[in-house]
């Protein structure tokens, strides 16, 4: 029987209590006032391009940008109640950036399932009027 690693388990753990997003929801989510935030380094977003209307932010200075009480926060991090999606390109590390703002006191912070992918396949399906 195959072990589970570490890294796997304490995933299972940060995703116990985020209520994650699909990829057919984020408009959704977007117009209802969410705030997304790609965290995909530059060399993901020159090769599989930008997600629009997302804030983009560096993975290693995200928890200071984020946290409203910070000196260093992006003017759009304004409250704990803001409502954050983080993207990354596959939706693994964006669960642990989730669980680590519902840490710093974003209790409404989640993720994107499957990531920017999940999104770019999402996007595929939908017929180009839609697409905007």
């Amino acid at each position: 029987m195959p072990q589970v690693s570490a890294i796997d388990e304490m995933l299972a753990a940060c995703r116990r209590d985020l209520d994650r997003v699909l990829a057919r929801d984020l408009a959704v989510e977007v117009a209802d006032g969410a705030l997304v935030v790609d965290t995909r380094p530059i060399e993901q977003r020159l090769r599989d391009g930008e997600l629009p209307g997302a804030v983009v932010v560096d993975r290693n200075v995200l928890e200071w940008r984020l946290d409203p009480s910070s000196p260093y926060r992006i003017p759009e991090a304004t409250s704990a109640d803001l409502r954050v999606i983080v993207v990354c390109n596959e939706g693994y590390s964006s669960s642990l950036v989730a669980h680590t703002l519902r840490t710093l006191g974003l209790h409404r912070a989640s993720d994107l399932v499957g990531g920017y992918q999940a999104w770019m396949r999402e996007r595929a399906l939908q017929p180009a009027a839609q697409q905007g």
